[in-house]
């Protein structure tokens, strides 16, 4: 399943591993049979949160993501101008920009999107909830 993990997904699996279900570990554990996206909009996000106080990591953001992408295997969703050119078109659910971008990258690219936000699903768009995980 080609699956693109919020931000809130991505920091959990590996700073709060236990807010995340073994059900769920194992589904981004499994890179063979899944495509696992992080996009640049949540490091982008991270970083900015880091920048400001409200995030703390065991290492600088330039260090962190990337190494945490890489040791699962994940793979870089960038940040398209037909990503950020669709935003316009979803109905005003979210105010945060980031998760519009997300949203957006997902319908363009057709993807699914791993979140604990209920608020995802309202946009049309595949989804997984991890307080309801099914496959």
């Amino acid at each position: 399943m080609k699956t693109l993990i919020d931000t809130h997904i991505f920091l959990w699996f590996f700073i709060e591993p236990k807010r995340i279900s073994k059900q769920i570990k194992e589904f981004l554990e499994n890179t063979f049979q899944n495509e696992i996206y992080v996009s640049h909009a949540t490091a982008w996000e991270i970083s900015i949160k880091y920048g400001v106080g409200k995030l703390k990591l065991p290492q600088m953001p330039e260090l962190f993501v990337p190494d945490r992408i890489i040791r699962a295997n994940f793979l870089h969703l960038p940040i398209k101008i037909q990503h950020v050119l669709q935003v316009h078109n979803l109905p005003p659910i979210h105010k945060d920009p980031f998760d519009r971008l997300l949203v957006s990258q997902a319908r363009v690219e057709n993807l699914t999107i791993l979140t604990a936000d209920p608020n995802f699903a309202k946009y049309q768009i595949k989804t997984l909830d991890i307080n309801n995980f099914k496959l």
